[in-house]
């Protein structure tokens, strides 16, 4: 693409346009940020170091116009996730953000795609969506991209096989009741409960719960060691980002944006593997479910729009 704008130069804003620098996702990159010392010494590091991966140009601006003209704008600024803290407690906090930021986004780039990673990033997405009035998929969340990948991770040293021969999803709230789509699962191309791990045993119910909930826990157990997590989201943002490229072909992700009439889940916004192009979050892909996933998926959904409910 010719220009990535990342709101926010914390931890995953800086994360994400690293990522995006190493992966050539973008010929220009901007930050913005309140903070003007922070955002400019920022993109001056980065700038440092743009011998070592390719052309590009990078800034940084307390002034939202550095974002006008972005073909996808990144959205990482709002309150940190405090320890203990979780994702739907934030909603509060981060939707006067928000309520504040996305209209001015929409005014200085009013063709971009947003991508919101922010937490509570379901209901972020959702209030985005209501703040411009764009339910066309050119606005979505980073969902539960990232947690995707942690299942895999973990199914990964199950299996002692490389990860990439893993495919299993993550779908639902990014966050405590999420869940997994193990009936549709597969290790090298062949289901996965059907097949024996390791150590020579199928992952029985205990053993899919201890990993779920392993996948739910893992983001507060590295934000009570290092205050947020910032280098696995900043990966799954720019796969995420590739798949917006303009010069990419669609991929299957499970991305958040709103679902519609699939499982009479109503007017709400969760992830389920849907095609990510340059239109941004396309159709949902069609899957397998067994009536208790579905059920799973539908509390889910629930638990999102109660939250959203909460800041109406």
């Amino acid at each position: 693409m010719r220009h990535l704008s990342i709101v926010g130069a914390g931890a995953v804003g800086t994360a994400v346009a690293f990522a995006a620098l190493n992966r050539g996702i973008a010929d220009h990159i901007s930050l913005y940020d309140l903070d003007s010392k922070k955002v400019r010494a920022e993109a001056l590091d980065l700038s440092h170091g743009l011998e070592f991966v390719g052309p590009a140009t990078i800034v940084g601006s307390s002034d939202i116009s550095v974002c006008e003209g972005a073909d996808v704008i990144v959205i990482t600024a709002g309150a940190k996730q405090r320890p203990g803290e979780t994702r739907l407690e934030l909603t509060a906090r981060n939707a006067g953000i928000f309520r504040d930021m996305i209209p001015k986004l929409a005014a200085v780039a009013p063709d971009a795609i947003l991508l919101v990673v922010t937490n509570p990033v379901d209901v972020l997405t959702q209030l985005s969506i209501r703040l411009t009035g764009r339910d066309d998929g050119t606005v979505l969340g980073s969902g539960t991209v990232l947690d995707s990948s942690r299942l895999r991770h973990l199914l990964a040293l199950r299996f002692a096989i490389a990860e990439r021969h893993v495919h299993a999803h993550v779908v639902g709230e990014h966050g405590d009741s999420e869940t997994v789509l193990w009936s549709s699962a597969t290790i090298g191309g062949a289901p996965l409960v059907e097949l024996r791990t390791a150590d020579g045993h199928r992952l029985e119910a205990a053993d899919r719960e201890e990993i779920l909930a392993e996948v739910r826990n893992s983001a507060y157990e590295i934000i009570e060691g290092k205050g947020s997590t910032s280098w696995a989201i900043s990966l799954a943002v720019t796969q995420i980002l590739d798949a917006l490229d303009r010069d990419s072909h669609s991929a299957v992700l499970p991305v958040t944006a709103p679902v519609g009439s699939v499982f009479d889940l109503g007017d709400v916004c969760i992830s389920l593997p849907r095609l990510v192009d340059a239109g941004g979050a396309g159709e949902i892909v069609p899957f397998s479910a067994t009536e208790k996933e579905i059920e799973e998926i539908r509390a889910s959904a629930q638990a999102v729009r109660r939250a959203l409910a909460a800041i109406d």
